[in-house]
């Protein structure tokens, strides 16, 4: 698919004002950044890299790791509970590998934030603000644009650029887009193209996976990236027919292009089938649980932030058929996936230096419902409260921060936002408070626009 380079229209810049894009979701005043960056909170700096496995299309906290065994048939659904590693901790039946290594994750059970159309909660979730749009409208107004904000990996190259030759960013195994909408959050958004992350497209489950599979993005042939010669050719007989931005975000693209195919470390991490036969089994014989190795590979290879998908757009998006599709599909294969994947990493040391974050953009409805036409239920989108797992980079293992109403419906404790989810990705990675980004109207934000989640790292309950 064809994407436009960097573009601001009037629409866009009126867009971005009635959103009140800038300094959203700041918790600070100006000028307190600096001293709250020499504070160094809780976990700074403690992460190489950051993985980040999103479950697309919101599963649901009550089916998962917030479920409610005592309350009605129509909101506690159709599965049961088993106990975990922490004490008095129960999770769904069907995650029984993480329910004997919940003393390895955190779960935070008091997620939350006021969007509940997919395309906006992804943007918030990829980049810890709300999407630069005028509120209403169609979805076609929500899509992917450069009016949007930097996702995380984005953000990282953009302050702090790379000359090893590895990507700041790598996502995988899919880019995010149905019909005609491409979920927005998923590049450099103001930033440009030249800051965009890496994309994987493709099945490392297939046989034919290879190299080609990654693809550069925003006005940039793809290519096969077979050779070094092929793909600057193609690049440079582009060149004499760009010119400004879209000359210099090509010309940048080309650096990073020949920096990643002359790294030999980042090249042999795509080749997923050097690993034994065990090993591929352990992580499951499908997209996702292949999906987590390749991850592992690329964290392996220096990559700092690297995102895997879980399906395609909507996968966790259980309006139909909640419990067919998470008992037979979805849990066993993030179950499984999971625990081979904190196992190699404990197992090579990684997981001390590499935060963990597992969540979709949302959660579901507590009341099960059937939709218009429909015979099988399920859950609808549910922003006011959802889970999400944590581990690795100092963060304790064995423990449940906040803690939701009878009904899974609403924090009854401290919540916590994306945007602090953010803070606390940045914060990970050393970067300090009082950084900043600048949008198109040169107007400053504050890179960590939420508060760190201090207490995944000291234990104390919200």
């Amino acid at each position: 698919m064809s994407r436009r380079l960097f573009h601001l229209d009037r629409r866009g810049l009126l867009s971005a004002a009635a959103a009140g894009v800038v300094g959203s979701w700041l918790p600070w005043k100006i000028g307190q950044g600096a001293e709250a960056g020499l504070a160094k909170p809780n976990g700074y700096g403690r992460a190489k890299s950051v993985l980040i496995v999103l479950l697309s299309g919101g599963p649901s906290q009550l089916d998962t790791w917030d479920p409610k065994p005592e309350a009605p048939e129509e909101v506690r659904g159709e599965f049961s509970t088993i106990s975990t590693a922490i004490p008095g901790v129960s999770v769904c039946e069907h995650m029984p590998k993480l329910a004997k290594q919940l003393d390895r994750w955190a779960i935070v059970r008091t997620l939350a934030h006021r969007e509940h159309n997919h395309l906006l909660a992804t943007h918030v979730a990829l980049t810890g603000r709300p999407t630069p749009i005028p509120r209403g409208g169609s979805d076609l107004d929500r899509v992917e644009t450069r009016n949007d904000f930097p996702n995380y990996a984005s953000a990282l190259d953009f302050v702090r650029p790379r000359s090893d030759g590895l990507p700041s960013g790598i996502s995988l195994p899919n880019y995010l887009i149905e019909g005609p909408l491409t979920w927005p959050g998923q590049h450099a958004g103001f930033l440009g193209a030249k800051h965009d992350a890496w994309q994987i497209n493709g099945d490392p489950n297939s046989a034919d996976f290879r190299m080609q599979a990654l693809a550069m993005r925003e006005g940039v042939p793809s290519g096969r990236l077979q050779s070094r010669r092929e793909l600057l050719e193609r690049l440079n007989s582009r060149h004499d027919q760009l010119t400004g931005v879209e000359a210099s975000s090509l010309r940048e693209q080309q650096k990073l292009a020949y920096g990643l195919l002359t790294s030999g470390k980042l090249t042999e991490a795509f080749e997923v089938n050097r690993e034994n036969d065990r090993t591929r089994d352990r992580y499951g014989r499908n997209k996702f649980g292949q999906s987590l190795l390749l991850s592992k590979r690329m964290i392996e290879a220096g990559v700092p932030i690297v995102q895997a998908t879980m399906g395609i757009v909507q996968t966790w998006d259980t309006h139909v058929d909640n419990w067919g599709k998470l008992k037979n599909t979805l849990l066993p294969q993030l179950d499984q996936g999971l625990e081979a994947l904190t196992d190699d990493l404990i197992a090579t040391g990684l997981l001390d230096e590499t935060l963990l974050i597992v969540m979709g953009e949302f959660g579901r409805t507590p009341k099960v419902s059937t939709l218009p036409g429909q015979t099988i239920p399920g859950r609808d989108h549910w922003a006011h409260a959802y889970s999400g797992l944590f581990a690795g980079a100092g963060i304790l293992g064995g423990q449940v921060l906040g803690k939701t109403d009878a009904q899974a419906a609403y924090p009854i404790t401290n919540s916590w936002s994306p945007a602090d989810i953010c803070s606390t990705v940045f914060n990970a990675l050393g970067v300090a408070a009082d950084t900043t980004i600048t949008d198109p109207l040169n107007r400053p934000h504050y890179l960590l626009n939420g508060n760190v989640i201090s207490n995944l790292y000291t234990g104390e309950q919200a």
